[in-house]
């Protein structure tokens, strides 16, 4: 009789539990980005620094893969922003030549798939809090784009509203001393969705609050799928942090602010693990571009990559990125193998296992074998550099790399005859950090290399979409 009975309870406990697991089984994933500004290779404690403390991310690399081998498609923030959301070099989406400002009429078209389309088109929720630097009209603003609501600054900390002018000159140094300056100084917008709520806002608290709200939107989230864009406006200058974050030494100005950021992925992740959804949450923690070297301890460090933001060395593109995913993604782990921003989209749908449509053409690429560790080759086999400006610049083939380096005119002399390109070919294999020209020993290599660059770069121009403009 006991056993009947033990045996009956264990038949009902089963019956209580197995819906539990298929319903967790057939849950959805939820997606977090956080995307720093202007942060390099070498400014994270897993990624080699010794100075800046990142314990929350460095928790996340402890838990999960590192990708030592990861490339934004553009070294400055608007056309990087574009291809992340859309899985397209940004000359594909329009959006290539340079940064937006205040004055700009021009934006990321709606009519684009981004990734919150994508994800919203399936029931997710969605949101985005941070720097959103694709537009200000509201045509362009988060909410045209796929999500729900909206947060944040529209371009960059360091614009003024509404025309750009009356920005202060006044050393990084001086302003870090005076956080007062942060609304003294500054005329920068933080917008709701598509009204500006506060002018000036004050960019002390900004890091903070975006993540309040990230917070709340994954708690108010937690029963259905969510994506949750956290762009941080820092550490692009200039550079402030709450009070409690602050150290007035200014040469410790931007370790504060990576720091203090980290606390604050700290909060996102210490919510998604108290609410129980790590085993069906991925979090990718990246950069939108490298360091702004010029700002010296204003700006990062590109470890040991050369160069940084503005260029395309690898300093300028290749970024420091984490992907944590409990039971899905390999704890402690590193892939150096070659990705980007631009196999975000396609690899999200393929987790998700919804299809892109066929409409359009993007270039990013399924990589969710790299995730979990099934695969030990990237499928990409190529990756282009394009400059700040938008202008075609490298290829990168398998551990090669090019770059065709066209040369200017001098500025008092415009109809001076312009010496030719410098080329440069790189083993990147064996010299992460550019320094060895192999472009004479190997000329087949490179005519091969540059003649595929102008091939593929022709393609994307000549199936180039619009970008909306007012």
């Amino acid at each position: 009789m006991l056993r009947v009975t033990a045996i009956r309870f264990a038949l009902i406990c089963f019956a209580l539990f197995l819906p539990r697991c298929l319903s967790a089984a057939d849950a959805k994933p939820n997606f977090v980005i956080i995307f720093a500004d202007d942060q390099g290779y070498g400014d994270l404690g897993c990624f080699g620094s010794t100075k800046i403390k990142t314990p929350n991310i460095d928790r996340m690399a402890a838990e999960g893969r590192r990708f030592t081998n990861f490339m934004v498609a553009s070294p400055v923030c608007t056309p990087s922003r574009a291809a992340l959301l859309t899985g397209c070099y940004p000359k594909r989406v329009g959006m290539h030549q340079h940064v937006l400002f205040p004055a700009s009429t021009k934006g990321l078209n709606p009519t684009e798939h981004t990734i919150a389309d994508h994800l919203k088109a399936q029931g997710y929720a969605t949101a985005c809090f941070g720097k959103w630097h694709l537009g200000h009209h509201p045509e362009t603003l988060p909410q045209q784009n796929g999500f729900d609501t909206y947060l944040g600054i529209p371009y960059s900390n360091d614009m003024n509203h509404p025309d750009n002018k009356g920005k202060p000159r006044v050393p990084s140094d001086e302003l870090w001393k005076n956080q007062e300056s942060a609304i003294t100084l500054w005329n920068t917008p933080l917008m709701e969705n598509e009204k500006i709520v506060e002018l000036p806002v004050d960019q002390r608290t900004v890091t903070r609050r975006y993540t309040d709200r990230a917070v709340e939107f994954i708690e108010a989230n937690k029963d259905a799928p969510f994506f949750l864009y956290l762009p941080h406006s820092m550490p692009h200058i200039p550079l402030y942090v709450p009070a409690d974050a602050y150290d007035p030494d200014p040469q410790n100005a931007y370790t504060c602010v990576i720091e203090h950021i980290d606390a604050e992925v700290g909060r996102v992740m210490d919510t998604i693990r108290e609410l129980d959804l790590a085993d069906n949450t991925y979090v990718i923690y990246t950069s939108d571009n490298g360091p702004w070297l010029q700002f010296k301890n204003h700006g990062g460090s590109a470890g040991p990559l050369r160069a940084g933001k503005g260029t395309t060395f690898e300093g300028g593109q290749r970024v420091p990125c984490v992907m944590w995913g409990p039971g899905r993604i390999p704890a402690g782990t590193e892939c150096d193998e070659l990705v980007g921003t631009i196999d975000l989209l396609p690899t999200i749908a393929a987790i998700t296992e919804s299809p892109l449509a066929k409409d359009r053409k993007i270039d990013g690429m399924d990589v969710s074998g790299l995730l979990t560790g099934t695969w030990d080759q990237t499928p990409r086999e190529e990756y282009l550099y394009y400059t700040s400006q938008g202008a075609i610049e490298g290829l990168r083939k398998g551990k090669w790399k090019l770059l065709v380096k066209q040369n200017r005119p001098p500025r008092n002399r415009p109809n001076a005859q312009v010496p030719p390109p410098e080329i440069l070919l790189f083993d990147l294999s064996q010299d992460i950090g550019e320094q060895t020209n192999l472009s004479e020993e190997k000329p087949e290599l490179v005519a091969s290399m540059r003649s595929r660059m102008e091939e593929l770069d022709a393609e994307i121009t000549g199936n180039a979409r619009e970008p909306w403009r007012k």
